[in-house]
């Protein structure tokens, strides 16, 4: 259930979130807390708001005969908000079903993984040379920008190969919760100013860990193996900067 908190004299929720415990949930009940226009905040949910380069899911919420597809889902500080097509006759208290487009949303978890062991593997395996600033989930594809000093076609061809081989091997990918103060002493797991300082602001910090590879903070959903990302395939490079680079790719089918 959601947590009911008093501020100021008001009465605030905080919703479960129920993605960061089960990233395979596709169907959840939850009861609704408030209603604005077409914006409808429930006590749990499993429908993921956007957010870190992940895309929100998309879905339904059902109440009784009547189904409300879901376009968008918007994070407004502890809740989740989702923004329907049409409101109609839905009020607080009213139980629902959601259910999330689980193709799209299992897109935005390979894609996920993708980035994190392209991320891992440059950090690991080629720290020296590249450091990557920044990336972006498509239902389709996703890129990555890479802050490269000696930048070649040849590079990114190693890096993606053996991204693939690594992920063939098929690895175990999960989350962890930790303190914080466990995850000061790992240096490694924000790789940006602003990720370092968002560490040193929460409790308690989720990371994803990437077996054999990697770890990094995360807020997002992955896949549970390696394997289920398939292959990485090379779509495009683009000059972003003397020495920024974006590298778009797209994954084969599992």
């Amino acid at each position: 259930m959601a947590k009911r908190l008093r501020h100021d004299n008001m009465l605030c929720t905080v919703t479960e979130k129920l993605y960061y415990d089960d990233m395979y949930l596709k169907e959840f009940e939850a009861e609704i807390v408030s209603v604005d226009s077409n914006s409808v905040v429930l006590d749990r949910t499993a429908f993921y708001p956007t957010g870190g380069g992940q895309p929100n899911d998309t879905g339904f919420l059902t109440n009784g005969d009547r189904a409300y597809r879901v376009i968008d889902v918007q994070k407004r500080e502890d809740d989740v908000v989702h923004v329907i097509e049409n409101a109609e006759e839905l009020k607080a208290g009213d139980r629902v079903i959601g259910k999330i487009d689980w193709e799209r949303r299992y897109a935005h978890m390979r894609y996920h993984t993708a980035i994190h062991i392209l991320d891992g593997i440059v950090s690991a395996r080629h720290n020296s040379e590249a450091l990557l600033t920044g990336g972006q989930i498509y239902e389709d594809r996703s890129r990555i920008d890479m802050n490269i000093e000696n930048f070649t076609k040849e590079f990114v061809d190693q890096i993606i190969e053996e991204a693939n081989e690594f992920i063939a091997e098929g690895h175990r990918v999960y989350a962890e919760n930790i303190s914080r103060e466990e995850a000061l002493k790992r240096p490694n797991l924000a790789r940006t100013e602003p990720g370092r300082r968002l560490i040193e602001s929460l409790p308690v910090v989720r990371i994803i860990v990437i077996e054999d590879l990697d770890e990094q903070s995360d807020g997002g959903t992955h896949v549970a193996n390696t394997k289920e990302v398939g292959r990485i395939i090379l779509r495009k490079i683009e000059n972003k900067g003397r020495k920024n680079k974006r590298i778009e790719f797209e994954l084969s089918t599992v």
